[in-house]
């Protein structure tokens, strides 16, 4: 009896061994499956998560003392997106403060030069 002539989804090398394998390695399994995802759609979901992952990242950058001062602009120009927030935190004096995540910032007006004040949330901030 011949046996069935089976190739690997990836390389399209011939398979050894078990009748239901699909792939000839790990490595063309991951990438098969690689190269599919990124044929996906992007969906909604994902690039909301994505977007506050980086400004995250770029708040916590900017703010390694707690509490900071940044021009507007610097941080847009590193792609950072303030329509992106998880949480807010409204001070005694009325500002509110935006948060990804544990770094907040809030927009202010210094003369002629759009700032933002970076802090980083404490625990008074929880009442």
């Amino acid at each position: 009896m011949n046996p069935i002539q089976r190739k690997c989804l990836d390389c399209n090398k011939e398979i050894e061994g078990r009748i239901d394998k699909k792939f000839c390695s790990e490595y063309c399994k991951s990438a098969y499956h690689y190269k599919k995802n990124l044929d996906k759609e992007k969906s909604l979901f994902n690039e909301i998560d994505k977007q506050l992952k980086l400004n995250r990242r770029i708040l916590k950058d900017f703010n390694r003392a707690g509490k900071a001062t940044v021009r507007k602009q610097v941080l847009l120009a590193t792609g950072f997106n303030p329509k992106y927030f998880t949480h807010y935190w409204k001070n005694s004096k009325g500002q509110v403060y935006l948060f990804c995540y544990e770094y907040g910032f809030l927009a202010l007006k210094e003369g002629q030069k759009d700032k933002y004040v970076l802090v980083q949330w404490q625990q008074y901030m929880d009442k």
